[in-house]
């Protein structure tokens, strides 16, 4: 069975992925317009009745935006969310229909379609946050993003991923020199805030030395103001290489693009 990922926008402007077998489809947060969600999904051959959930990892509004409009567009689709992240949408659970919400808990496991998620709780400034992992037959996809730290939790939950998505969200030293409020600043390098360049490259050499298998490491939610690809890039790749990490050998490394369709990354062919 393949397992696959693409991603249709990925950044503070709105976030929104697919994680898809042949049979199963599911979209992970729904940040940007109903618009750009549907020239994404019929640019990957996607028919709506194929959608079989929608998973909101937190209701900052880069994540939860078009939520109600793909609850009425998809017929077969669920929307799943952490019982906090529905109080904190306020009215939004309620212009659901019953038959479309569900709640999860950060520590069940659950199936939709063939396709098995497994949550796990994001250290973030918002009410109860999750990261996602997916797998099916014997691969899995991890994502995590929105997230001020790499908990032990989260790194048990993906360290054995075939394809990893980790925030690489902003550098420190243009993060400290930039235009944002003081307040802005320390709360994005806070324990709730993002992940930097630095901190994900730190999680990515973690897992490559504990496990040793070749896997996709895809960077995601690069800021626009305090971040660029070369340099997220350039981090990760220094790091790694200076405990004899090597991108080709041991792993591949690519960069999510703020607001483009990515290439679709497939495990199991």
């Amino acid at each position: 069975m393949k397992l696959s990922f693409c991603s249709l926008s990925s950044g503070s402007s709105g976030n929104c992925y697919i994680v898809r077998t042949e049979n199963t489809v599911l979209i992970i947060d729904a940040g940007i317009s109903g618009k750009r969600i549907f020239m994404g999904l019929a640019a990957l051959g996607i028919n709506y009745e194929d959608v079989k959930g929608v998973l909101i990892t937190h209701e900052h509004i880069d994540h939860i935006k078009s939520v109600q409009i793909l609850a009425k567009k998809f017929e077969n689709a669920k929307v799943y969310a952490s019982k906090g992240t529905w109080e904190a949408t306020g009215d939004l659970c309620s212009k659901l229909s019953s038959a479309k919400y569900r709640e999860i808990n950060e520590q069940r496991i659950f199936t939709i379609g063939d396709i098995t998620v497994i949550p796990f709780s994001l250290s973030h400034d918002a009410a109860e946050p999750v990261g996602y992992s997916f797998a099916a037959s014997d691969k899995k996809i991890s994502i995590v993003t929105d997230t001020g730290v790499i908990t032990e939790e989260i790194h048990e939950a993906v360290k054995d991923s075939e394809l990893l998505v980790i925030e690489s969200n902003y550098d420190v030293h243009m993060l400290e020199f930039c235009r944002y409020p003081y307040n802005v600043k320390r709360r994005i390098l806070g324990d709730f805030g993002h992940l930097s360049n630095d901190a994900a490259a730190e999680e990515i050499c973690r897992i490559c030395k504990e496990t040793g298998q070749h896997r996709e490491v895809l960077l995601a939610h690069l800021s626009k103001e305090n971040n660029f690809p070369e340099m997220a890039y350039q981090t990760v790749k220094n790091l790694l290489e200076e405990h004899e990490i090597y991108i080709g050998k041991h792993l591949n490394l690519h960069i999510m693009a703020r607001n483009e369709l990515s290439p679709v990354f497939t495990l199991g062919e």
